[in-house]
């Protein structure tokens, strides 16, 4: 696995603004993750070297966050907040009608790859829970009807 020339530049920008390599995980991260679509112990080899830093930490890093995918998901990824502001506000039955409605569980890919959905802490929108994420898009105030547009229209 190597970053293509286009990333290694911008991680090279990216080195510039942090004190250390060790900073830099997370976004050297985010470009591999860019380029794969998922972080997988290859990469996280890769990162570790590239950066001069214990492949541990760069495990411990890739592994805290959800934002990292550790194995490759679908098409659409979909991420259900499940924090306090959005659990009290429903997330769980948000997530038990899309999981109903994909045919999978949290946790699991489509058979046809399309979608991925997961269970992830806190989006940052508690004030318009419950809230899920399709890729890089948010999606707020969530009830059955409006997933199931939203469903429709990644179809």
């Amino acid at each position: 696995m190597e970053l293509s020339a286009e990333r290694l530049r911008e991680l090279d920008k990216l080195l510039a603004r942090y004190p250390t390599k060790q900073a830099a995980v997370m976004p050297a991260l985010r470009l591999v993750q860019d380029q794969l679509g998922s972080i997988s112990d290859e990469a996280i080899a890769y990162v570790a070297d590239l950066l001069g830093v214990p492949a541990a930490h760069v495990t411990g890093v890739a592994s805290f966050y959800t934002m990292y995918n550790r194995r490759p998901v679908g098409r659409h990824h979909i991420q259900v907040c499940q924090n306090l502001s959005c659990s009290l506000m429903g997330a769980e039955s948000i997530l038990e009608h899309l999981e109903k409605k994909l045919g999978i569980k949290a946790g699991e890919t489509t058979t046809d790859q399309r979608f991925t959905l997961s269970r992830v802490e806190c989006l940052g929108s508690c004030g318009t829970a419950p809230v899920m994420q399709v890729n890089l898009d948010y999606h707020e105030n969530l009830s059955a009807e409006k997933v199931d547009s939203i469903l429709e229209g990644l179809k």
